[in-house]
């Protein structure tokens, strides 16, 4: 009888608080590591939130099928040998059903082979598209990405630089991975959209100044300059133009929309301008557009409820997580946790309205985004707004 009872208020107080009684039902582990220190820390720390916060919201309504997931989180240090790690133990000692993250390309790429091998759907929270491409770069069976493709922002980006005439560019990307996998689509696209390059200049990821690139880059006399980066080291290079008098525009790459970047740069980010999700515009977009209301909901949970904004504003990299974990749910919920049935169903996911954009994924295509998925903004007096 004192058991009867026992049970009844266990549930009672689960009803009150808003999560369901799972009453025993064994959990859906599902690994999570993100740079949650070191250089890419920015990013990754408000990425765990959101996939701690999208994994709540999915236990509040009921888990998958009569189960709750069980979140297992790991911090990469912004370290791809850590990350290789990370997975092996989320596959061999947790046995994870699923992987989400990791953070930067880098990560991504030393995970790769790793999962594809142990045949564990993992979906990328990565920018950079390697992970998801084959040939020399490896399988990616069982490898997805929520966010845009590099190639995709690219293309939204020239595409605004064609719209305006900008035609004359100079290219400033970053030695690691991810500035790597930018200055490959920018060359390859180039030519459709009539790109010329007036001088192609790269950096570090940890420089502290690029007065000298810059320089170089101002006598080449372009119409504009390209960056492709993320993290700190794109708000030096908009100071640094600054310094140096460098009075034509700077556009930075999807991963920089961010109100840090704002804040590392100061004035000198007025003006600047990049692709990124509708996120950060979601109150300019139109009553027609679907991911309106999505949007709005997420907001709302992100300020008012969890309250992150407080000390992570959202920024474009706010969507990642909640997209590819809500892909994997959706997908569970149809398959269940079977690797090669899960990998299956996440394949098939078509018109997914996430936070990121509209997802249809395909066997070719494990990404789904197309380049209306993307909006241009810029920097006007010290916030982001759709780009004029």
């Amino acid at each position: 009888m004192r058991m009867k009872i026992a049970v009844l208020v266990i549930a009672a107080l689960a009803l009150c608080v808003g999560v369901p009684p799972f009453f025993g039902a064994e959990p859906i582990k599902i690994g999570a590591f993100f740079a949650l220190s070191g250089p890419a820390a920015n990013i990754g720390t408000p990425t765990r939130l959101v996939a701690q916060m999208v994994v709540e919201q999915i236990n509040k309504e009921g888990g998958i099928n009569g189960r709750p997931i069980e979140l297992i989180v790991g911090d990469t240090e912004s370290d791809p040998a850590k990350a290789a790690v990370i997975a092996k133990k989320f596959i061999f000692s947790d046995k994870v059903a699923a992987i989400i993250g990791p953070t930067s390309t880098a990560e991504g790429m030393s995970v790769k082979k790793i999962v594809e091998e142990a045949g564990v759907p993992t979906f990328m929270t990565v920018g950079g598209d390697p992970v998801i491409m084959g040939g020399n770069l490896g399988a990616y069976t069982y490898v997805f990405k929520s966010p845009q493709r590099s190639s995709t922002a690219a293309r939204k980006l020239y595409g605004y630089l064609k719209a305006k005439g900008l035609t004359r560019v100079a290219l400033f990307t970053a030695s690691d991975s991810f500035g790597k996998d930018g200055l490959v689509w920018l060359e390859k696209l180039a030519p459709e959209f009539g790109i010329a390059f007036t001088a192609k200049e790269s950096f570090g990821p940890s420089d502290t100044d690029m007065t000298a690139q810059l320089t170089k880059i101002k006598n080449s006399a372009p119409q504009a300059i390209v960056t492709w980066t993320i993290g700190p080291v794109g708000s030096i290079v908009a100071k640094n133009k600054v310094q140096l008098g460098i009075a034509i525009p700077l556009f930075q790459c999807h991963g920089l929309p961010d109100p840090k970047y704002i804040e590392l740069a100061g004035k000198a980010s007025e003006g600047d301008r990049m692709p990124a999700t509708k996120l950060m515009v979601g109150d300019s977009l139109p009553s027609s557009d679907p991911q309106k209301k999505v949007i709005a909901e997420f907001i709302h949970l992100y300020r008012d409820v969890y309250k992150h904004d407080k000390e992570f504003p959202i920024n474009t990299h706010s969507g990642y997580a909640w997209d590819a974990i809500t892909i994997v749910a959706n997908a569970m919920k149809k398959a269940g946790t079977d690797g090669k049935a899960l990998r299956a169903a996440i394949e098939q996911t078509k018109g997914y309205v996430g936070l990121s954009g509209v997802y249809n994924l395909t066997a070719e295509d494990h990404n789904g985004l197309d380049v209306d998925s993307m909006v241009m903004v810029q920097v006007k007096n010290g916030k982001f707004v759709p780009a004029e």
